[in-house]
């Protein structure tokens, strides 16, 4: 999710939620070799975001390896390497992202040079195969070369294939169909190795039902940024059974706000900026009474404001007391069906799953 699960939206996501995983926006190894006198800029994160995971993209096996080598000495808590985004800028003219899956032994290659220049679990995120390669055997294959050829032992399966022509990225999260058994099919034959499972889960309630069917983890990526209150606010008790947090919206913006006017400016005189700190917050009041009129006043304070003080001062009277003083409450609703009878979903060979038990299951927010 580059330019969107940026340092700002990470620190509104961890205000919202202590316990879910972060994930960065994915960082290209070449951006982080060639601004290696700039690295505070991509890779610099309060230390409040653990557990963060850096996820990077590339293909080139040098500056996988020196990029990780850089990024080792922010203490990230796992590296992971994109081998699921389908947009033609990655996939295409950068040769990376989701096409990397064509060639698993560049990817077992790629995964042992990242986990020799760090001292951090490293990871994959990937599709469940790309153009015409979406075989179960085929997955199985990628993930059997990766493990084989490195210390992986954690894979993020968004279970869709990709298609590198003729869709765009937005059309590649939607158009192909979703097949929650190649996940659950993964978990019984490779017993060693974690699976995150991501892909069409929108609310905390699929979260749960997911991890009840034996999920090891569950990534939620644009439902956590599009409507971060509700998706996020119930992670802490729902996921991990910890007290949730009872602070209002209002109590989170406070924090965010001095977080906001501390860093203005801290690269060179617009970067960050008020409209770039406001981004993550536009939609915090999802569903809300109050969020159009919000919103509005939002877009014509950002023309002038040059503090998030400010900011705030002139557009939350657009929301109701009602609203910025509530605590998180259970919103949530569960989809009936939505994981339901998953044994028969999985391909004839592949039968009589089983739900075992399985690690405290994660939630974390990055997709592709």
């Amino acid at each position: 999710m580059m330019d969107w699960t940026d340092n700002h939206y990470r620190t509104l996501a961890r205000l919202i939620s202590k316990h879910a995983w972060l994930y960065t926006e994915m960082v290209v190894a070449e951006t982080i070799v060639h601004q290696k006198d700039n690295l505070d800029r991509f890779l610099a994160f309060p230390a409040e975001q653990h557990p963060i995971v850096l996820q990077i993209g590339g293909s080139n096996l040098d500056n996988l390896a020196k990029a990780t080598e850089l990024a080792n000495a922010y203490s990230y808590d796992e590296i992971n390497l994109n081998c699921g985004c389908p947009s033609g800028k990655v996939a295409g003219h950068g040769c990376f992202g989701a096409r990397l899956m064509f060639d698993p032994e560049f990817v077992g290659d790629a995964m042992s040079a990242i986990a020799a220049n760090c001292n951090v679990p490293v990871s994959v995120k990937c599709r469940i195969g790309v153009d015409d390669r979406d075989s179960y055997e085929e997955l199985c294959e990628f993930v059997d070369k990766v493990v084989s050829k490195s210390p992986t032992r954690h894979f993020i399966i968004h279970a869709r294939k990709a298609l590198l022509s003729g869709l765009s990225p937005a059309e590649n999260r939607n158009v192909p169909p979703l097949k929650y058994e190649y996940y659950f099919a993964l978990l019984r034959d490779f017993p060693d190795v974690q699976f995150t499972l991501n892909g069409g889960i929108t609310t905390i309630d699929q979260v749960t039902a997911s991890i009840r069917q034996g999920a090891h983890r569950v990534m939620v990526g644009r439902a956590a940024y599009n409507n971060p209150w509700n998706m996020l606010g119930h992670v802490d008790s729902e996921v991990y059974g910890m007290p949730t947090r009872r602070s209002s919206r209002r109590q989170i913006l406070e924090s965010y706000q001095v977080y906001g006017d501390s860093i203005m400016g801290q690269y060179g005189p617009s970067r960050p900026n008020v409209r770039q700190l406001v981004k993550p917050l536009l939609n915090l009041f999802h569903s809300e009474p109050g969020n159009g009129l919000w919103k509005r006043k939002a877009d014509s304070t950002l023309r002038h404001c040059k503090t998030l003080e400010s900011f705030l001062e002139e557009t939350l009277d657009a929301i109701p007391n009602s609203v910025l003083d509530a605590p998180i409450g259970k919103e949530a609703y569960i989809e009936e069906g939505h994981f339901a009878d998953m044994d028969s979903l999985l391909p004839p060979r592949y039968s009589s799953l089983t739900n075992g038990s399985c690690e405290i299951p994660a939630l974390v927010t990055a997709s592709t």
